[in-house]
């Protein structure tokens, strides 16, 4: 476009600079090259003469400016293209990133992590080219000095003016660059400023829509690879599911203050209740706090803990009963206590067998509601505060805990695995129970495991 407007440019500049050219060819033809000594010269040629001499190099030096004004123009054009073909380049190389980023997710199908890993070695934005920034500011700089070159060739014109003036030449022939010559100059240069600032916003709003597509396609490619991540955790997750809900256990294997298992559940108001589980533990002295269960105001509602060299006990509001019960040999056990309300009745069973019946444990005081069940840990507030000399050492499973004391041939069913019943209240299930602190689930059939431990 730049290379259209240069000739148009110099046709017009072509007849105001060829005004002065026929004087000077007229002073070249009829110049004679020898005057006499002192002889008057008919036609006034010496003056002539003059004019020549002092118009010469201003022609020469107006048509140098603009050559080189041409060759800054024509440079302008090829920078501008070079431009256009790096746009185009990268437009080019987005589609293809689109269309690959489309393709690497057939339907149906999912790709695992080295799939992944091969799509993020592509980095399709690591060969941008340089900032449009740069070509703008170059054409800007262009721009000032088509301007200062305009300003020059003036007061160039302006000085040879008076320095003739001053030496008494004829002034019709020295005069500055005639109005219509400097207004139609201006018109054409202010046209061409014009054109490059157009070009200029141009450039611009194509920088502007590249990076909204290359922010457009980011976006896209990092939710193909959470979509994935996504699925891949799914799939982990169901290759890790247990057989059935409850065939799991949890792991305390250290006597620390963090490791610990947790029951989502809440517990209602109760009058009575049986809690049963199976344990595993041959820690000493003492297996520990294999569960217990806080309320505001009272840390020690419902626990059962083994520590030191006490037997195992039951704290229901923090009263105490002791328990004639024997599980630290390191084989699996049943193990079921039972209390009511009412005059504070309690049972303990090992392995489906009553081993020990007590009363007025906590008598007439009912279970309350709004608590934490802790597996593995004693709490002396709710929720925390875990003491390491009283943390479980071993694996438990089957928690179940129910608002009402089962009965004796309930027990026993539970005990040799010829009843599934699941508590009320509780029942243990995957869903119900989160680990913390390096406490661990695993899947675990109890019956076959106990089978086989005996």
């Amino acid at each position: 476009m730049l290379s259209e407007l240069f000739p148009l440019f110099f046709y017009l500049l072509s007849p105001l600079l060829s005004q002065d050219a026929p004087a000077a060819v007229t002073s070249r033809r009829f110049v004679c090259n020898a005057i006499p000594p002192g002889a008057e010269p008919g036609c006034g040629d010496a003056p002539s003469g003059s004019r020549l001499q002092a118009n010469v190099p201003a022609e020469d030096e107006l048509r140098n400016t603009i050559i080189q004004l041409r060759e800054s123009l024509l440079q302008q054009k090829e920078t501008i293209v070079r431009q256009q073909g790096t746009i185009k380049e990268l437009n080019s190389k987005l589609a293809r990133c689109e269309a690959a980023a489309d393709d690497s997710v057939p339907p149906g199908k999912s790709r695992g992590h080295g799939s992944r890993r091969k799509d993020n070695s592509k980095n399709t934005m690591g060969d941008l080219p340089r900032d449009p920034g740069e070509t703008i500011n170059q054409l800007g700089k262009t721009m000032q000095s088509l301007k200062g070159r305009l300003e020059s060739l003036e007061q160039q014109s302006l000085q040879i003016s008076n320095a003739n003036a001053s030496a008494g030449s004829s002034a019709s022939a020295l005069t500055p660059l005639p109005p219509q010559f400097r207004e139609l100059l201006g018109q054409r240069l202010g046209v061409l400023e014009t054109q490059l600032l157009r070009k200029v916003a141009e450039l611009e709003e194509e920088k502007s829509q590249l990076y909204n597509e290359t922010a457009a396609h980011r976006q896209r490619t990092e939710n193909v690879l959470n979509s994935l991540l996504d699925r891949i955790t799914e799939l982990e997750k169901n290759n890790n599911a247990f057989k059935s809900p409850e065939d799991f256990k949890v792991s305390l294997s250290l006597r620390t203050n963090y490791l610990y298992g947790r029951i989502k559940k809440a517990l209602p108001e109760m009058y009575a209740f049986t809690v049963c589980m199976w344990l595993k533990s041959s820690a000493s002295p003492g297996i520990g706090t294999p569960f217990s269960y806080a309320v505001p105001g009272q840390a020690n509602e419902i626990v059962l803990i083994e520590w030191g060299n006490n037997p195992i006990e039951l704290l229901v509001n923090d009263k105490v009963a002791q328990l004639p019960l024997s599980v630290s040999d390191g084989r699996w056990h049943h193990i079921c206590v039972t209390w009511t309300t009412r005059d504070g009745f309690w049972e303990a069973y090992q392995d489906g067998e009553r081993l020990g019946t007590g009363d007025n444990l906590a008598p007439w005081h009912p279970i309350k509601s709004g608590g934490v069940i802790i597996l593995g840990q004693e709490q002396d507030i709710v929720g925390g505060r875990f003491d390491a000399t009283q943390a479980f050492v071993g694996e438990l499973s089957q928690f179940n805990m129910w608002d009402r004391v089962l009965r004796p041939v309930d027990i026993v069913g539970l005990a040799n695995c010829s009843a599934y019943m699941p508590g009320n209240v509780v029942p243990w299930i995957d869903a119900n129970v989160e680990v913390f602190g390096g406490a661990t689930k695993a899947s675990l059939e109890i019956c076959e495991d106990r089978a086989f431990d005996s």
